[in-house]
């Protein structure tokens, strides 16, 4: 079992102070929308990797690539934008802290805004993501643990004003990658009680502010 520390959307003052060290996690998960510098703060008072997608309202992390300690985009060096040691999951998988996580950012296209990305759009991202997952699992035979996301599945747990309505595609590949959790943002509770929700196996979880989730690990059940 991993001890999870998942942000997104709204900042919480106390953990941005050193109170946040009263949480014993392992991992910090970030669903967008939030402040880098925030990001960075909370990875470096916990001294614990953060794993992040980015958010409608962040800045384009898009054709950023590290390679041999350097930046690059567009294959010249660049200034990276994003939290500084975090890792971004956005149509990746990453193995962090005893967890498998793949990562799909944006919200549904509703202006010209960075991150936004049209139903169509985010179904060939989702796709490519599933195939990377399942390369991955056919290699080591882990599946996914946490699905990462900023905008939820349509009609779980989503709005229907434009900017909030959730993706379809995402029911396909909760389908497909069977992950015990995923982990989404941008729907603003507004002081309401936000009860998670399932589909099949997995349990959605909104983590506007902050959740503390104990998450079950593959990695230990393929172990064994």
């Amino acid at each position: 079992m991993v001890r999870v520390l998942a942000v997104s959307d709204e900042v919480v003052e106390s953990l941005w102070t050193d109170q946040v060290r009263e949480h014993q996690v392992e991992l910090i998960l970030g669903a967008g929308d939030l402040p880098f510098d925030y990001l960075e703060f909370l990875a470096s008072a916990l001294d614990k990797p953060c794993v992040f997608v980015p958010g409608n309202h962040d800045q384009d992390l898009t054709g950023y690539q590290r390679k041999r300690g350097l930046w690059l985009r567009s294959g010249f060096p660049a200034a990276w934008p994003g939290p500084q040691g975090g890792l971004n999951a956005d149509g990746q998988v990453h193995d962090v802290a005893g967890l498998r996580v793949a990562g799909l950012g944006g919200s549904i296209r509703y202006n010209m805004g960075p991150n936004q990305w049209t139903e169509r759009e985010q179904t060939r991202r989702a796709r490519k993501l599933v195939r990377t997952a399942q390369r991955r699992t056919k290699r080591d035979g882990r599946r996914v643990d946490v699905l990462l996301t900023h905008s939820p599945p349509r009609h779980l747990g989503d709005r229907e004003d434009p900017p909030h309505r959730g993706f379809e595609c995402l029911h396909d590949t909760i389908e497909r990658l069977r992950p015990a959790f995923l982990v989404h943002g941008h729907i603003h509770p507004h002081g309401e009680r936000v009860p998670d929700r399932t589909s099949g196996s997995t349990r959605l979880i909104n983590t506007v502010g902050y959740r503390i989730l104990d998450i079950p690990s593959t990695e230990a059940s393929h172990g064994s």
